[in-house]
């Protein structure tokens, strides 16, 4: 959301509450309402199987038509489903991926700041791509990262910390990628053990069924 959109939003808000909580826990949480927002839109009325000229006509209740049709282009074109796949890691997803911890929480309570702050830029940029084609995704990128970080010579610090922490992760793939080698040889000794005692159990059952037909055999001979 862009940040005048959210002041004009917070403005609201105090007229009508008495605020318990910061400004700027308030900006958060409308940011990330937003964003919310913003993907519940596209899930439920762009991803149908209709045509494009269907999804522009079907303007929403509370959308100027202009505001609509801007937005469906934008989904639709290329930069749109960069953003949307994930297929093109850029250096604000690179950031996301490097600063958090396994369970998914940024490392620091300031990591989590930048992320909020990174989030907000690129809500604000990508209103601005919806309406210009000309903007390249790779520069939205690089000026959000120097917005947010600082100068180019701190944002260059940051990214040797990222090939630092990138390093980090290929090694902890590496041992996990030798936990699952181990896991996968277990199963297939047991599975080896198994196959090993049903067949034995088998010819148990095979043994016992000849001796049942040879029993039977001599059951049904006359006495001498």
């Amino acid at each position: 959301m862009p940040a005048s959109n959210k002041n004009q939003a917070l403005d609201n808000i105090k007229e009508r509450f008495a605020l318990e909580v910061s400004e700027t826990y308030i900006k958060k949480a409308l940011g990330k309402k937003w964003r919310d927002h913003k993907n519940t839109l596209k899930k439920e009325y762009f991803k149908k199987d209709i045509s494009l000229e269907e999804k522009l006509r079907n303007v929403l209740q509370g959308m100027l038509r202009y505001q609509w049709k801007d937005t469906v282009r934008f989904w639709n074109s290329k930069k749109g489903e960069e953003l949307s796949s994930g297929q093109r890691v850029g250096r604000l997803q690179l950031f996301d991926i490097t600063h958090r911890k396994k369970d998914g929480s940024p490392m620091t309570s300031e990591v989590g700041e930048i992320m909020e702050k990174l989030k907000d830029k690129k809500a604000e940029y990508e209103a601005i791509v919806s309406s210009d084609s000309s903007v390249n995704l790779e520069d939205i990128d690089n000026r959000i990262i120097i917005e947010v970080l600082g100068p180019e010579s701190q944002a260059q610090a940051e990214v040797q910390r990222l090939k630092d922490q990138m390093t980090q992760m290929q090694a902890s793939t590496g041992e996990k990628i030798l936990q699952l080698k181990v896991e996968a040889a277990s199963l297939k000794e047991e599975a080896v053990a198994r196959e090993t005692e049903q067949n034995r159990k088998y010819n148990e059952l095979q043994l016992q069924l000849q001796n049942m037909i040879q029993m039977f055999q001599l059951s049904q001979k006359p006495p001498s």
